[in-house]
């Protein structure tokens, strides 16, 4: 029950511009699912895409409750991902799992008052994530058009490539994750609006592609991982409850 009540707080106190994106994503799914036939994968989509941005809306308010929510949607993704041969989709969605979801409910550093902890990058740092993010891009996008019939490779592995980079460079708290997070949303934008016109996706996944890039733009102004009054307000309210339920920190 403790654990139930940590997670309902970790819902709580966000930037309010976080709950309008939330409840206009909302509102958008759910034209996009009455406006098209409800099938059992109409139904998967439209809680996939609530989940997911539920999710990155925690990430930008530094609330770890993304692990849970990310998990949840990761799984719904995964069936979206192979209904339409995205197949480095699935991929990306279980590097979320294993780089950021999972370890993000194992972390002290991310469940405790993780807006007191934001990194940035250093000029090494910013050379290791592009040079990781080109070798992933390559190799992910050589093996699965070799390996598959996934009928976008390239495309797929350019989502993927940024995607897990991101995931990895979120987990370590730093703010620079926005940049790759900008890119991933505008790539997976591409690519869900490509697979809708060749008939292998809803266009569900195209809108929720565009919230993430809201969200991601929101980010830079409004977010605790670059607005530092913001930061500031959030880290006193983490240390308040941290310290009425006897959290260390």
């Amino acid at each position: 029950m403790n654990y139930f009540k940590f997670l309902a707080h970790q819902l709580k106190g966000w930037p309010q511009q976080n709950y309008y994106l939330f409840f206009f994503s909302l509102g958008c799914q759910i034209m996009t699912l009455a406006s098209t036939p409800i099938t059992w994968l109409s139904v998967i989509t439209f809680i996939g895409t609530t989940l997911g941005v539920l999710c990155v809306l925690a990430i930008n308010a530094a609330k770890s409750v993304n692990g849970v929510l990310g998990i949840l949607s990761a799984i719904c993704f995964i069936i979206i991902g192979f209904n339409a041969k995205n197949y480095l989709s699935i991929g990306e969605q279980v590097a979320y799992m294993i780089t950021l979801d999972i370890p993000v409910l194992l972390s002290s550093n991310w469940n405790v008052n993780m807006a007191s902890k934001i990194r940035h990058f250093t000029p090494r740092s910013w050379t290791v994530a592009i040079i990781a993010t080109g070798v992933v891009y390559i190799v992910s996008g050589f093996l699965i058009g070799h390996l598959t019939d996934d009928p976008r490779p390239w495309i797929d592995a350019i989502s993927f490539s940024i995607s897990l980079t991101a995931g990895v460079i979120c987990f370590l708290r730093f703010n620079n994750q926005y940049f790759w997070w900008l890119a991933s949303g505008i790539a997976q934008l591409v690519l869900w609006l490509i697979s809708y016109q060749q008939g292998s996706a809803t266009l569900a996944m195209a809108v929720n592609s565009s919230i993430y890039l809201i969200n991601d733009l929101l980010a830079f102004t409004i977010s605790p991982w670059y607005n530092k009054k913001e930061r500031e307000r959030l880290s006193i309210a983490e240390t308040s409850y941290a310290k009425s339920v006897g959290i260390e920190e």
